[in-house]
Order: structure tokens, then C-alpha cells, then sequence
């Protein structure tokens, strides 16, 4: 079986880069940890000890196709869907761009490409982008929220930074504060670190956990003969002793799916779906639980805010490494954003031949029903796990007094808005509350904000359309 060298490297972008060995970990750092780490005292409480048996039901329902959750393609496609994203494609978004519709999503991978090339006797990649502002605006994003999943996946296996060296005092001190431990899905499913079959880390994955795993063949992103176990056991790619807590493809996948869903804010939610597709393929495929993979939305949708807002520890940070050019650096990133977008709304209308609102509403891919993509993204908002923090699932959040930088989530697609009118949608919109992260934290907030939904009534409040000038 055939299977490029290049491809295998490329899929551990966001799983084995490790973060330097004794590092200290910074302030910045300290947040979005304390963010995710409700996870690890799940077992201290009984709703906590309920949400974990849920998460390895619903995860182990979905991987072997007994769920009753809806898909955006029959089962069987949805399959090879899942094993065609098991490669990250993160130097120029192109495997999320079918999320733009057929229209733009073809012209968008029209511009730019994901080949393997020969060169000098050579394989390479070529994933050119539209612009040099284009790759800038994907690689620093990337870089940042890519940083924060290698930190946490060891943090959340054994309190290391790289499997060996201890985290600071202050990071351990998470831990401490809350009564949690590492390991929390090894010590809950009985597979715990280095025991046989087990990570030897830490938080071993569901086809090392669930008594069953459907095993499927089907064609890589690339098109060659592969199967999922060759991406849970490699050679493709070996998850073994890859931690699974939070899910690395999903930080990924949600992050370069909302910049894709800024450039294009047209498209914005049927992006949210495409984020949510990719996210449920990690389960599909037998490499997430549910629980790695809202933990991995909620951390990109984190990181995202804070860049948009400009915040300090995330711009002004040289980003390098994987994807990344090393010494990568962003001062504004709303304004990296607004240069991007005119590359790309120029480049899309020259290949569309029409303004890119008529070509955004010219689709006939799977996002193109209203009914479908509605009941498959309500699925994956909280896959139905119970609620562990009942004080938090009593009404929503304000996301204004909480987050408020979330806002520009909103703001930075639809300028029409004021920073309180998208926080008020982002409130008015937030799926349900009580939910494993969502423990009256401003990240908890996160874990519960439905883009999909917000983004569509963002898009009813333009004050040029006449729907919304006559309400």
C-alpha cells in the first residue's frame, strides 16, 4: 500500500510537537489551562462520574455507527469523509475550504492546492496560498492555538510539558486548587498510563478504551488505499502513546474553519458545521472521545477571541515550528484579518465571476440543506452528555460580563455590529449550560457559545437587508 512519507509527517502537526522541557509556563498559558481543567476532578462528584461514563457510551455509539445522531452523509461517507480529514492541511485551509459551498469552496482549493510534488527526485508538498497576508493570517493562528494543544495534552496526561519534564509550581497549583489529576480518562476506563495497551502517558484513546472499535477501509486524503486503524496504529499515523485530552485535529479543525468563516463571513455558518463535521470525525474514526472533542472547540474558540481582541500573550508572540514559519510575528490581528479578506474576496470573485454574496449562495454541497446542517450541528453542542454543573445549566450565561472579548467573534465578520450587540447574540444564542467545562468560568463560557446559531442571526441583523430594516 502506497502511502507518502510527507502525508504521515504532516499529520502529527498538532500532535507531537512538543513544548520545550522545563519551560515555565506563562500567565497566558496558566488561563487556558485552568480553563480546560475542570476534566480531571470528573470523578470527585456523582454527576461528574455520570458525564464519564456518557462520554465513553456516546463516543463508542458514534464510532461504531449505532448512534442515532444525524450526519451531514450517510454513514458509509461519512466514514471515508472522517479518514479524508485525518490529515491536517493547515498550511492554507484547504481541506476545510469545501465548507464555502461548491462554488467558492472550489475556487478557493482552485487557488491554492494540496499536492505532493516531485522535485529533484524529491517529494514535497506544494500548498501555496492566495496571498503571502492569507498565509500569515492561517499560520499564526494556527501556530498559537497549536502551541496551547501540545501544552495541555501532556498537562492533562501526567502534568509534564513534554511526557518528562514537570509543569511549574503555578500550573500544578490548577490542579491542586480544584482537587483533580491527571489521567482522568485512564483511571475512569481502566486503562491507566503505561499499563499493557494503555498510553504511557496518559489519557488513552477511545480505540484503546472502548470494548469495541469498527475498523474500515477507504482512501486517505490523497486518494491512496488506507483504513482508520492505520490512523490509530499507525503506520499512517501511531496514537499510542498520544494523549487524547484535548483533541488536537479539533483545535484545528474549529480554528482554521472560523478563519475561513471570517474571510468569507457569508459562509460563516455553514463553516460552523464544517468545524462540527470534522470535530465528530475524530469519534468517527476512533481517535476522540466526546469530551476531547468539545474540549478542543472550546480552546480554538478561546484562543480565536483573544487574538481578534488583540490581547497581549497572543499578539506580538513569535509563533514558529509545524506549520508555522519560525519568528512568525502579528501585532494587529484584526487588521492581519482585514488584509487577508481582500486578498481573498478579490481572488474568489475573479475565479467566481460574481460578487462573492451571489457565489457564497451558489452551493450544492452537503451544507447546502438548512434542515441537515441545523440537526447535525445541535447534535454535536453538547453530544448529549449530562450535566455535571447544575448552577451553570439554570439560564444562560452573559457572555458581555463574562467574556467579553468574545464578542468579536461576531464583530470581526459583521462590522455592523457594536461589540454589546454581538455579546448579546452570543448570549441569546448559547447552546446548553452545565455542561463538563462550563463551571462559571469566563472559558466555561466558551464551551457553550453556538456560532452556528449566532452567526445566522448576525447575519438577520443587517441593517442593508430589508428583513432586518423593517423589524
Amino acid at each position: 500500500m502506497h502511502f507518502p512519507i510527507l502525508a504521515r509527517a504532516l499529520s502529527f502537526l498538532f500532535l507531537v510537537t512538543l513544548s520545550l522541557p522545563g519551560a515555565a509556563q506563562t500567565e497566558t498559558d496558566l488561563r487556558m489551562l485552568r480553563g480546560l481543567a475542570a476534566v480531571t476532578a470528573l470523578d470527585k462528584t456523582d454527576a461528574g462520574t455520570a458525564a464519564l461514563g456518557a462520554n465513553l457510551a456516546v463516543t463508542g455509539a458514534i464510532q461504531n455507527g449505532t448512534s442515532a445522531q444525524p450526519t451531514l452523509l450517510p454513514l458509509p461517507d461519512q466514514r471515508q469523509q472522517a479518514l479524508s480529514d485525518a490529515l491536517i492541511t493547515g498550511e492554507n485551509a484547504y481541506g476545510l475550504a469545501d465548507g464555502l459551498g461548491s462554488t467558492l469552496g472550489a475556487a478557493y482549493q482552485a487557488a491554492t492546492g494540496y499536492t505532493i510534488v516531485t522535485e529533484d527526485g524529491k517529494k514535497k508538498l506544494h500548498a501555496p496560498n492566495i496571498s503571502p497576508a492569507v498565509a500569515r493570517y492561517i499560520a499564526y493562528a494556527n501556530g498559537t492555538s497549536r502551541a496551547d494543544s501540545n501544552l495541555a495534552k501532556f498537562f492533562f496526561a501526567n502534568a509534564t510539558t513534554n511526557g518528562k519534564a514537570a509543569v511549574s509550581d503555578a500550573a500544578h497549583a490548577i490542579l491542586t486548587e480544584i482537587g483533580g489529576t491527571p489521567d482522568m480518562f485512564g483511571r475512569a476506563y481502566k486503562q491507566i498510563a503505561g499499563s499493557e495497551g494503555a498510553n504511557k502517558y496518559g489519557n488513552s484513546r477511545p480505540f484503546q478504551t472502548l470494548p469495541h472499535i469498527v475498523s474500515y477501509d477507504g482512501a486517505d486524503f490523497f486518494g491512496a488505499a488506507s483504513s482508520n486503524m492505520l490512523y490509530l496504529r499507525g503506520p499512517a499515523q501511531d496514537l499510542v502513546d498520544s494523549s487524547s485530552y484535548p483533541s488536537g485535529h479539533t483545535t484545528y479543525g474549529y480554528m482554521e474553519s472560523m478563519l475561513l468563516a471570517l474571510l468569507v463571513p457569508q459562509r460563516y455558518p455553514q463553516m460552523m458545521v464544517r468545524a462540527a463535521e470534522y470535530g465528530s470525525n475524530r469519534i468517527t474514526i476512533g481517535a476522540h472521545y466526546a469530551m476531547d472533542v468539545l474540549g478542543g472547540r472550546a480552546l480554538a474558540t478561546y484562543d480565536l477571541a483573544q487574538l481578534l481582541a488583540n490581547k497581549p500573550g497572543y499578539v506580538s508572540v513569535p509563533r514558529g515550528g509545524g506549520v508555522t514559519r519560525a519568528g512568525l510575528e502579528i501585532a494587529d490581528f484584526r487588521q492581519a484579518l482585514a488584509d487577508a479578506r481582500a486578498d481573498v474576496t478579490k481572488e474568489l470573485e475573479k475565479r467566481c465571476g460574481k460578487p462573492i454574496a451571489a457565489c457564497a449562495a451558489d452551493d450544492k454541497s452537503r451544507f447546502a440543506d438548512p434542515a441537515r446542517n441545523d440537526a447535525f450541528h445541535a447534535s454535536t453542542q453538547t453530544y448529549d452528555l449530562p450535566v455535571v454543573f447544575a448552577a451553570t445549566a439554570a439560564g444562560p450565561e452573559d457572555v458581555g460580563k463574562l467574556a467579553p472579548e468574545a464578542g468579536y467573534l461576531l464583530t470581526a465578520a459583521f462590522p455592523y455590529l457594536t461589540l454589546d450587540q454581538a455579546n448579546a447574540i452570543l448570549t441569546a444564542t448559547q447552546g446548553p449550560g452545565g455542561g463538563f467545562l462550563d463551571n462559571g468560568s469566563a472559558f466555561g463560557v466558551y464551551s457553550r457559545l453556538d456560532l452556528y446559531r449566532a452567526a445566522q442571526q448576525a447575519i438577520a441583523a443587517d441593517p442593508s437587508k430589508p428583513a432586518a430594516r423593517n423589524r
